[in-house]
């Protein structure tokens, strides 16, 4: 299975940025965690990470174009803003799941609306960076059971 991880805006400042909220890991040590755990089912997990909303557009497109398996997406503040990414993943034909470390729905009243949720087959949130491993190990489950 290839998998690409899509993050949006300031989420390359894990670590630092509001560590109440978020914790204290960085994207990095979030990253080399789930290729870790992706490689030992034999699954190519990529990162990225993007402050702008085009390009993470274009990595949708070309998990298309790459017939990627699945897109893991924390869109951060596209969430609640971005129709662009929301068609992108509209037309990507693999699995998708939309992720957040904190729970948007006991936030401000803003981050509660998501223009990703209608476009993803499932949501994460609330699960801190732990998150990410679990959806990780998720998607190789799912790949065992349709096998």
């Amino acid at each position: 299975m290839n998998i690409y991880v899509i993050n949006g805006p300031n989420i390359n400042l894990l670590g630092t940025r509001e560590p109440e909220i978020y914790g204290h890991e960085t994207l990095d040590s979030i990253s080399k965690e789930c290729i870790n755990l992706g490689s030992k089912d034999g699954h190519d997990v990529k990162f990225m990470q993007s402050n702008y909303e085009g390009e993470l557009v274009e990595w949708i497109q070309d998990a298309i174009n790459k017939k990627i398996d699945a897109i893991v997406i924390n869109a951060a503040a596209y969430t609640h803003s971005s129709i662009a990414i929301h068609d992108a993943l509209k037309s990507f034909p693999g699995f998708k799941i939309e992720l957040h470390i904190s729970n948007p729905h006991l936030r401000e009243t803003f981050r509660h609306i998501s223009f990703i949720s209608p476009a993803v087959d499932a949501v994460v949130a609330g699960l801190g960076a732990d998150g990410y491993s679990h959806v990780i190990e998720l998607l190789a489950d799912l790949q065992k059971s349709y096998k």
